[in-house]
C-alpha cells in the first residue's frame, strides 16, 4: 500500500474539508491510502511535540519519509501559505540534504474567502519549497471538466475554494471533483512510479 500524505493546516475548517476530499482522491486508487496529517498553530513551535485534541495528527519528517507523494494545502494568508505550514518546512533541510522527497509527486490545494485573494499565487507559493526538495509537481489540466465550469474554486495549479468571511457554505460540487481530481493524479502518479512505469 503506498501512503500518499495530505498535509494541510487550517485554523477554521475550510481547508480540512477540501483536505478530506482531496483524501476520497487518493482512496479511490487501487494501492493507495491517504495519511492525512496537520501542523500545529505558530507561535508555540514546543506544540510539535503533543497531540492535537481532536482532528488530524501533527505531522513529522518520519511522513514525508514514508509517503509516496505529498498534497499540501493551506489557507490563502495574503497571496501565500500559512506560517505554520512554512515554519514546518523551514525545518526540512535535514530531508533536503538526503534528497528522500526527490522525485515523488506533489499537489496544493487552497481555500480563500475571495475570488482573487490568492487563489493562483497560493498554491504556486507552496510548491516552491518542494521544488528545492526535488518534487514532482502534479496540477489540474484542463481536461477535468470541472475546471472550465467552476464558479468557485478551482485552479490548474491546484485545487482551491472560496468561503466569504463569516460564512461556511458547502463545498460546491466542482470544488469537490477538482479536489477529489487532485488526490486521484498525485496518486496515480505515486503507483505508475513506483511500479516503474512512470
Amino acid at each position: 500500500m503506498l501512503d500518499i500524505l495530505i498535509l494541510y493546516y487550517s485554523r477554521h475548517g475550510a481547508t480540512a474539508e477540501l483536505a478530506r476530499q482531496v483524501a476520497r482522491g487518493v482512496d479511490g486508487v487501487a494501492g493507495c491510502r491517504a495519511r492525512i496529517r496537520t501542523v500545529p498553530p505558530l507561535p508555540n513551535p514546543a506544540a510539535a511535540s503533543t497531540a492535537p485534541q481532536d482532528g488530524a495528527a501533527y505531522a513529522t519528517h518520519e511522513d514525508l519519509r514514508e509517503c509516496a507523494g505529498l498534497v499540501l494545502g493551506s489557507p490563502v494568508r495574503f497571496g501565500n501559505m500559512a506560517a505554520s505550514l512554512m515554519a514546518f518546512f523551514d525545518g526540512t533541510s535535514s530531508l533536503w540534504l538526503t534528497g528522500v522527497l526527490a522525485g515523488k509527486p506533489v499537489g496544493a490545494f487552497t481555500s480563500g474567502s475571495t475570488m482573487h485573494g490568492g487563489q493562483e499565487t497560493t498554491p504556486l507559493g507552496m510548491l516552491l519549497p518542494l521544488l528545492h526538495h526535488g518534487m514532482l509537481i502534479v496540477g489540474l489540466p484542463f481536461t477535468e471538466p470541472a475546471l472550465s465550469s467552476t464558479a468557485g474554486g478551482g485552479t490548474p495549479y491546484g485545487a482551491s475554494r472560496v468561503v466569504p468571511d463569516g460564512e461556511r457554505p458547502a463545498l460546491t460540487e466542482a470544488e469537490r471533483q477538482l479536489a477529489q481530481a487532485l488526490g486521484r493524479r498525485v496518486a496515480t502518479i505515486a503507483s505508475r512510479l513506483a511500479a516503474g512505469n512512470g
